[in-house]
């Protein structure tokens, strides 16, 4: 089995639930802590899932948000099976063993105009 950690990013979601509808209604906090982000960066985040994300951009948004990390991340673990592989159990593999009376044929290559 082969486990994945997944996440929901719920930044828009709980910006709502604090009266927080727009871009502006979050920059201007982050600012005042020290997070300078554009409205582009700031609306990239709010769309999309982010892959990485500092530390401090984290804990300022926690701070000016008044929540935790797992408000704006829910975590969960994805289970998959893995490959199967093999176990032995059909039995022992027969390793081809070569009959030593038969021999290759020596090749013999012949070009047009040259004796044979």
């Amino acid at each position: 089995m082969q486990y994945r950690i997944g996440y929901q990013w719920r930044l828009r979601e709980v910006m709502a639930a604090r009266g927080m509808n727009n871009i502006s209604d979050l920059m201007t906090p982050l600012h005042e802590v020290g997070i300078e982000l554009s409205a582009s960066q700031l609306y990239r985040l709010l769309g999309n899932t982010p892959d990485r994300l500092p530390l401090a951009l984290l804990g300022a948004l926690c701070h000016v948000l008044d929540c935790t990390t797992e408000d704006l991340c829910d975590f969960r673990v994805d289970a998959t099976p893995s490959r199967r592989t093999a176990s032995g159990t059909r039995g022992p593999a027969i390793a081809a063993v070569p009959d030593p009376s038969v021999r290759p044929k020596r090749a013999r290559i012949h070009r047009p105009g040259s004796p044979q």
